[in-house]
């Protein structure tokens, strides 16, 4: 796993959840629609901020995430296993994710056409991938973007289609929900 010049995340995860909330549950129970007994694997999970919205279904979930600091604020909500690895190498066997979870993560991987393969190499035939990502045709993205850059944190954002590309390229089926009125979209990935 690439090495980041500064743990940005294990800086902020003492604050993390009172800066950035989580997204609406009831869209992302909705879109993800998991179900009991299935297996959910939260990437780039963070603190658990999100993953935390479905420890009510009793499924066996697991949080992946690349910064010690995040996963210790993860470790004490007790919702999910949480486990140190980044997206570009996911260390589970393929096909063994009914259902998998990237909410604001994507565009932090080091490199996302690996990333795209790996989680559609995890996820199980017939199995759903949701992400959400902020859309960088907005501006307000755009300066977030910029922002991310200054502070050399190596954010990568993608316009839906570009992002659903890479999906495809993998031989994935992506839907794509970009509300007008807010800056994040949604890309549902299924896996034949």
């Amino acid at each position: 796993m690439p090495k980041p010049v500064v743990d940005h995340f294990g800086l902020l995860s003492p604050l993390y959840e009172r800066l950035i909330r989580p997204p609406d549950p009831a869209q992302l129970e909705t879109l993800m629609a998991l179900q009991p007994g299935q297996r959910l694997l939260d990437v780039g999970g963070g603190t658990g901020r999100v993953t935390q919205i479905f420890s009510a279904v009793p499924a066996e979930i697991t949080l992946l995430d690349p910064s010690f600091g995040m996963l210790q604020q993860a470790k004490a909500k007790v919702c999910c296993h949480p486990l140190r690895s980044s997206a570009e190498h996911i260390p589970f066997k393929s096909g063994v994710y009914d259902r998998i979870l990237a909410v604001d993560s994507f565009h932090h991987f080091w490199d996302q056409a690996t990333a795209a393969a790996e989680l559609v190499r995890v996820l199980a035939p017939g199995g759903r991938l949701v992400i959400e990502e902020p859309d960088i045709r907005r501006f307000a993205v755009k300066l977030v973007a910029l922002g991310e850059r200054l502070t050399l944190m190596r954010s990568r954002f993608f316009a839906p289609e570009a992002l659903a590309a890479l999906f495809r390229a993998t031989g994935a089926q992506v839907q794509l929900h970009t509300p007008d009125a807010v800056v994040n979209f949604w890309a549902v990935i299924e896996k034949p």
